[in-house]
């Protein structure tokens, strides 16, 4: 029996983002037209992830793909307590970042914005207290740098330093004449805002929706479908 996947995003009360989710799911949809897909939330929306996973799994395996772009408490607690009851009917597949898809689109958005040669460019994202989160930053920075022959500087709206607002400051004190921030970040809400509101001359839109993250998301299902295949075949 096919898996289902279950798409487990953040939770968000703006409206605009509920959108940009609902979208992103709906182009996942698109690519896995075999597979049942359903939503799920760690905070803020409901249902809540638990939730879906218990009803699920009666009917037959599961994945949950975190829709989040970096690893933290939401993926080591609340989805990985989600699957535990459940053995090898269930597991968890891996947050989106760091993957070159997601770099690619950040490119993207700052082709959107006419990025110049001599703009101070600055990735933000929303931050975790867990240093593997902002490892894969740094790496999602380092793959960006690299599609644009240019430096791009790491920033967190919370949980890591440094914060977004001392990224632009020290760049205006270097002489940045156009400080650009690159949101990565996933849809409108919270954290959007607080990128949005750090002080930076151009702020990217945030990644959701676009059809590399939804090919993002249908990787990380494939490669957590392998894992529940893999008893079977051993």
């Amino acid at each position: 029996m096919t898996p289902t996947l279950i798409a487990c995003s953040h939770g968000t009360r703006s409206p605009s983002g509920q959108v940009a989710i609902r979208a992103l799911i709906d182009q996942v949809r698109t690519q896995l037209p075999h597979v049942r897909v359903l939503e799920a939330f760690v905070d803020v929306q409901e249902p809540a992830v638990a939730d879906v996973v218990a009803d699920a799994v009666a009917e037959g395996p599961v994945v949950v793909v975190p829709v989040l772009l970096s690893t933290g408490f939401h993926t080591k607690v609340d989805i990985a307590e989600a699957v535990a009851p459940y053995g090898d009917r269930a597991v968890a597949a891996a947050p989106l970042g760091p993957h070159d898809l997601l770099a690619l689109t950040l490119e993207s958005r700052l082709e959107e914005v006419r990025l110049a040669a001599d703009d101070s460019l600055i990735l933000a994202a929303a931050g975790s207290t867990d240093p593997a989160a902002a490892d894969a930053v740094r790496i999602v920075a380092s793959r960006l740098a690299t599609c644009l022959h240019r430096p791009v500087t790491v920033a967190f709206a919370a949980g890591a330093q440094p914060r977004i607002g001392d990224a632009v400051a020290a760049a205006r004190a270097d002489g940045a004449e156009r400080v650009v921030v690159a949101s990565y970040v996933l849809a409108p809400g919270y954290f959007a805002d607080v990128v949005s509101g750090a002080g930076a001359d151009v702020v990217t839109a945030p990644l959701a929706p676009d059809v590399r993250v939804a090919g993002v998301i249908a990787e990380r299902y494939s490669e957590a479908v392998a894992q529940l295949a893999a008893p079977s075949a051993a």
